[in-house]
């Protein structure tokens, strides 16, 4: 993808986002004048992924916007760390909704707009997996329907961390919860249940559909400034590891979310009116326990005894994830 063209290599602080890159070819967050749209003085744990991923997403759509933008926000950690009764941290227009109508609500700021004659504000609307994929799925099912102009970012951490770490329509298979123990025959939350959101949009029509990972911050912030410069409809699924529910180390936020994609089990890639235009292939391909082990929500797969069975099923899934988006790099794509 042409975002990922400049290579980096550590060579000590900012020198990649700053020294060695021309201004242009900075990433937003090696920039200047970015608006820190999400500053400092946020509640978040340490090594919050979606802490990071709001920030890259919402200050690349505030440079792309020419900070003419409000912003609908969702009930969840989100809202909880960034806004506690009387501080903010945010320095944007910014509406707290509903858990489950966020959608809704920033369907209704972007045709205010549209009555008032200020087509030029944008709107964008954010919610975790659980405020999306689970409890305001109808809203934003009736966004895409209506082709509001919105765009609609998920920052997917797979549960309700804000209410106690429960399952959540996004939570992987085998993953322990508070309500999917690891216990019985098939330990943690069962296979076969959730939905993969990104291809529900795509179902829509809608203009534009995208994958992310904090992993990789130019890829994120060149989809939303990508998603920024169309009309109508556009989603975009950030994948944000949480420490905290997921039983992982705070520096292996990163880490994580590449595994993520370099496994297979989270493809990135971007769509437009119900196809697939590009794919970011796969660069070196590790097993998924590479990624399983890193985590406590996974850890009855491989203590007292290795569950072998269970996590074939699971490299299974990642494996059919490669072949059907073609995400080795050499490899012909969907």
């Amino acid at each position: 993808m042409a975002e990922q063209q400049i290579k980096g290599y550590q060579a000590g602080t900012f020198v990649i986002g700053n020294r060695l890159l021309d201004p242009e070819e900075r990433s937003v967050q090696a920039r200047m004048d970015r608006s820190n749209t999400l500053t400092s003085g946020h509640r978040a744990c340490r090594g919050c992924g979606e802490a990071l991923g709001a920030r890259y997403a919402l200050d690349a759509a505030m440079r792309a916007s020419g900070g003419r933008m409000i912003a609908a926000n969702a009930t969840g950690c989100l809202e909880v760390f960034s806004t506690p009764f009387p501080e903010s941290s945010w320095r944007l227009p910014w509406v707290h909704s509903l858990f489950g109508n966020a959608p809704a609500v920033a369907a209704g700021m972007a045709a205010a707009m549209k009555a008032k004659g200020r087509e030029d504000v944008r709107v964008v609307g954010q919610a975790g997996d659980g405020g999306t994929v689970d409890i305001g799925f109808a809203c934003l099912s009736g966004m895409f329907e209506r082709n509001d102009d919105v765009l609609f970012i998920c920052y997917d951490n797979q549960g309700y961390m804000n209410t106690g770490v429960q399952r959540s329509g996004a939570t992987p298979p085998a993953a322990r919860t508070a309500n999917t123990k690891p216990v019985g025959a098939e330990p943690g939350n069962v296979f076969g249940q959730g939905k993969d959101v990104p291809a529900i949009a795509m179902a829509h029509g809608i203009p534009y559909v995208a994958t992310a990972t904090v992993a990789e911050p130019r890829d994120l912030e060149a989809k939303v400034e990508r998603a920024m410069g169309m009309r109508g409809a556009r989603y975009i699924h950030a994948f944000v590891p949480c420490p905290l529910g997921w039983g992982s180390a705070s520096e292996d936020t990163i880490l994580l979310a590449r595994l993520a994609k370099e496994t297979g089990l989270f493809p990135v890639f971007e769509a437009e009116h119900g196809e697939v235009t590009a794919v970011s292939p796969i660069r070196r391909r590790q097993p998924v326990t590479e990624y399983l082990q890193r985590q406590k929500r996974f850890a009855h797969l491989f203590a007292p005894t290795e569950n072998s069975e269970v996590i074939e099923r699971i490299q299974a899934g990642a494996d059919r994830n490669i072949a059907r988006f073609g995400l080795l790099a050499g490899a012909e794509g969907p």
